[in-house]
C-alpha cells in the first residue's frame, strides 16, 4: 500500500513515515496544502491521510480540491479537531474515514486497510499472481501453497511488482515505492535484488520479464 500523509507536524510526520513504513506501508509525506494537491496529482497513491490544521490552506478546502480531480481515491482525516461540526465537514468535503487525536498506530494501520478493501473489493486483502500469492493483513509471501521466505529488501520489491503484475516497472518505479527513509539503495541495487528474487520463484507458472527500456515485469508464466 502506498499512502500520502499530509501532515504539518514534523515530529508526527517523521514518526508516523518510519512506523508505517515498518509495517509495509509506502509513505510519501508532505506538510502543506499546496504540495498535497501537487503531489495527489503527480503520484499513484492507494490512500490519502489528511491533517486539517495545515499552515497554508484548511484542510478540508485541500480535501474538497482532491476528491474534485479524482473521487476514487479513499480519504482519511487524521486530526485533533474532533467536534461534530469538523467531522460533518470533513465528509462533506470527501472524506471516508475520521480519526482523531491522539490515535493507536493499529487502530490507524487497521482503518487503511479496511479504506483499501472497501475501494478495491475483497480480493484486496490478498494478492496473486500464478502460484505467488501475498497475504496483506499478514505480510506474508506463498508459492504454491508454501511459505516464501525472503529478506525486507527482497520482499518489499516482490510486494511492488506483485501489486503491479503484468505492467513492466522501471527501476526509478520501483525505488519510489519501496524506499521510505532508506536513501542508501541505488537503481543498481535493484538489478541484484530481482536477479536473487528470479532465482526464488521462477519457474512453471511464474516468471520476472525483463523489458528492453520499459524495466521488470511480473507475469504468470
Amino acid at each position: 500500500m502506498r499512502i500520502l500523509l499530509v501532515e504539518d507536524e514534523h515530529a508526527l510526520g517523521t514518526w508516523l513515515s518510519k512506523a508505517l513504513g515498518a509495517a509495509g506501508i509506502i509513505v510519501e509525506w508532505v506538510d502543506t496544502g499546496r504540495t498535497a494537491l501537487a503531489a495527489a496529482a503527480a503520484g499513484q497513491h492507494d490512500v490519502i491521510v489528511l491533517d486539517l490544521g495545515l499552515p497554508d490552506r484548511d484542510g478540508q478546502d485541500v480535501l474538497a480540491d482532491i476528491r474534485r480531480r479524482d473521487p476514487r481515491v479513499p480519504a482519511l482525516v487524521l486530526t485533533a479537531r474532533d467536534a461534530l461540526d469538523d467531522k460533518v465537514r470533513a465528509f462533506n468535503a470527501g472524506a471516508d474515514d475520521f480519526l482523531a487525536k491522539p490515535f493507536d498506530l493499529e487502530e490507524l494501520q487497521v482503518r487503511l486497510h479496511a479504506l483499501l478493501r472497501r475501494a478495491r473489493g475483497v480480493d484486496a486483502a490478498r494478492l496473486a499472481c500464478g502460484p505467488l500469492a501475498y497475504d496483506l493483513a499478514l505480510r506474508r509471501f506463498a508459492l504454491d501453497g508454501q511459505p516464501l521466505a525472503l529478506s525486507p529488501r527482497e520482499a518489499a520489491v516482490l510486494r511492488v511488482l506483485l501489486q503491479h503484475a503484468g505492467e513492466p516497472m522501471s527501476k526509478q518505479q520501483i525505488l519510489e515505492r519501496v524506499v521510505s527513509d532508506d536513501k542508501d539503495i541505488q537503481p543498481e541495487a535493484v538489478e541484484v535484488i530481482v536477479h536473487r528474487l528470479r532465482k526464488r520463484i521462477d519457474g512453471p507458472g511464474l516468471r520476472i520479464t525483463t523489458y528492453r527500456g520499459l524495466g521488470y515485469a511480473l507475469e504468470a508464466a
